[in-house]
């Protein structure tokens, strides 16, 4: 079975399998899209190249420009701000052939088949690219403290030149997010925010730079361990934990080296500090992904009585495919649709409406 140059990067055995069998299936798929495209003479679009995505579009920790957030083998990089501007790269040739290829029923790069594209009306011309505004990805560091087997990022790692951006780049990108009007910042991509060594003169200048900005962190909060960065992390709108089970062991079944002990006080002492100041941002919210192995009745259980012990605002539950053996056969089944309200993640259960804002209020 041929392997990408990403997969080949991994060290852990279990996670290179599992991505060997994700290329395959990415091959497959981009067979079939564009198999469809020609039976039916309908191309694609792409709504992350077309300005019109919330999520996606990436400035990497070395300033190269990716189209997309699982971008491994740098098969998606756009272009380098070290070298032109975004507009440059935004609207220049990688994009447009992108663009094109798509148009024409071509997926340029496998990613595709799991991304951002749609299917175009037939005969109807693809949308005319504007610059982005409702959201883009800043990855502060490619450089993780656990190894999810979901995750490529040592493939990333290894092409990027950079690992960690330094704080003068960092401003340069909070002023482009500026110029461009970002509504939304996701401060997060390949690595943990909080391994960065600068995070907390990070988070508040990024703030400064984009007062207006929803601005969101996803950690497995390992790091979040000390005052000065929770201090920090009160510039941000919105902090996602990613602590995936009820305890160490069920944790480690996907994210080796993690740690639920500590991910679960870092939920708890971040919720202390924030509400001590009579703060409601950030949004703390419990991400905890579904899995064959964490998903019983009395795991979910024990999961939500948890969160309102820690204090979080939400805990919300979501399926995944990757990786494929891990697969919550109850959540395909159906039989986890009485946990909280269906969304776009998959089940939510708001527990401290006071501090949710109304738009994530179902």
């Amino acid at each position: 079975m041929a392997t990408s140059s990403a997969t080949r990067a991994i060290r852990n055995p279990k996670t290179r399998f599992n991505w060997r069998v994700s290329d395959t299936i990415r091959r497959l798929l981009v067979w079939w899209f564009e198999l469809r495209a020609k039976i039916s003479g309908r191309g694609y679009y792409c709504s992350t190249l077309a300005g019109l995505d919330d999520y996606n579009l990436t400035v990497n920790s070395d300033l190269t420009v990716s189209c997309n957030c699982q971008d491994y083998e740098g098969t998606g990089h756009l272009g380098d701000l070290r070298k032109n501007s975004f507009e440059e790269i935004y609207f220049g040739p990688v994009a447009r052939k992108f663009r094109d290829d798509l148009a024409k029923g071509k997926i340029p790069i496998p990613t595709c088949v799991r991304c951002t594209i749609h299917r175009l009306e037939k005969n109807v011309p693809p949308p005319v690219p504007r610059l982005p505004h409702r959201g883009m990805l800043l990855e502060n560091t490619v450089v993780c403290n656990v190894d999810c087997i979901g995750c490529a990022r040592e493939g990333a790692a290894a092409i990027r030149t950079t690992k960690t951006m330094a704080l003068d780049d960092l401003g340069r990108m909070a002023d482009l997010a500026a110029r461009l009007g970002m509504e939304q910042i996701f401060y997060l991509n390949l690595g943990e925010p909080f391994l960065s060594p600068r995070i907390t003169l990070e988070l508040p200048l990024l703030r400064a730079k984009n007062p207006n900005a929803r601005i969101v962190v996803s950690t497995n909060g390992v790091l979040l361990n000390t005052d000065a960065k929770r201090e920090a992390a009160l510039s941000l709108s919105h902090i996602l934990f990613s602590v995936h089970g009820i305890s160490d062991p069920m944790l480690e079944k996907y994210m080796r080296q993690g740690s639920f002990e500590k991910a679960r006080a870092a939920m708890r002492d971040m919720a202390a500090y924030r509400d001590a100041r009579g703060r409601q941002a950030p949004l703390l919210e419990w991400k905890y992904l579904l899995f064959n192995w964490n998903d019983h009745p009395r795991h979910i259980a024990r999961a939500v009585e948890m969160a309102k012990e820690i204090g979080v605002d939400i805990i919300s539950f979501w399926p995944t495919q990757n990786p494929f053996y891990g697969v919550s056969w109850r959540y395909k089944l159906g039989l986890m649709k009485n946990i909280g309200v269906k969304c776009w993640k998959g089940h939510e259960i708001v527990l401290r409406p006071e501090n949710v804002p109304t738009r994530h209020i179902h």
